[in-house]
């Protein structure tokens, strides 16, 4: 997979196919359970490659006979995040999938505000000016989730340019 794969042209079906076939083989490696649910939640965030909120996931899968009731999509994100396999976009209170499951990495999200697709790219926490600024305090970064926003190449050529909403600080 390459370092922004939702904002290039690629072979989507393939993209999916392998990251769900990856999944699979890392769950029967770990002895993990890759229920039909876990499964088809994980094809429905790589379907577009952008954030999906929980209750947009449980309209899909209650239109295809999956599941009606929040719980059975909350156990399923709960259980593909916590492999990372999943990651949880913070500031859009969404969901994606990861870009390099099973591997050990930090991550950094580049998010478009108009159209919302959700792009992965690897990143540092041990080093630049984020972990030179921990180290200096005396602090351990055990996790970081760096979330920008902006607008991706194709709403940059759409022509239709909104105004940024206001970064968080």
């Amino acid at each position: 997979m390459t370092d922004t794969y939702g904002f290039h042209s690629h072979d989507h079906s393939a993209c999916i196919a392998d990251c769900v076939a990856h999944v699979d083989q890392l769950c029967r490696a770990q002895g993990l359970q890759f229920t039909p649910v876990r499964r088809r939640v994980l094809e429905i965030l790589l379907e577009a490659h952008r954030a999906r909120g929980a209750y947009e996931i449980l309209d899909i899968l209650r239109n295809e006979g999956l599941g009606s009731q929040p719980p059975v999509v909350y156990r399923a994100l709960d259980f593909l995040v916590s492999h990372g396999f999943v990651h949880k976009i913070e500031g859009l209170n969404a969901f994606v999938a990861c870009a390099r499951p099973g591997e050990d990495h930090a991550a950094a999200f580049l998010i478009c505000r108009r159209c919302h697709a959700v792009a992965e790219t690897p990143t540092a926490t041990g080093g630049g000016r984020l972990g030179t600024t921990a180290r200096a305090a005396g602090f351990q970064i055990e996790a970081a989730v760096i979330e920008a926003t902006g607008v991706c190449p194709k709403c940059q050529t759409d022509g239709s340019e909104t105004p940024p909403s206001r970064a968080r600080t």
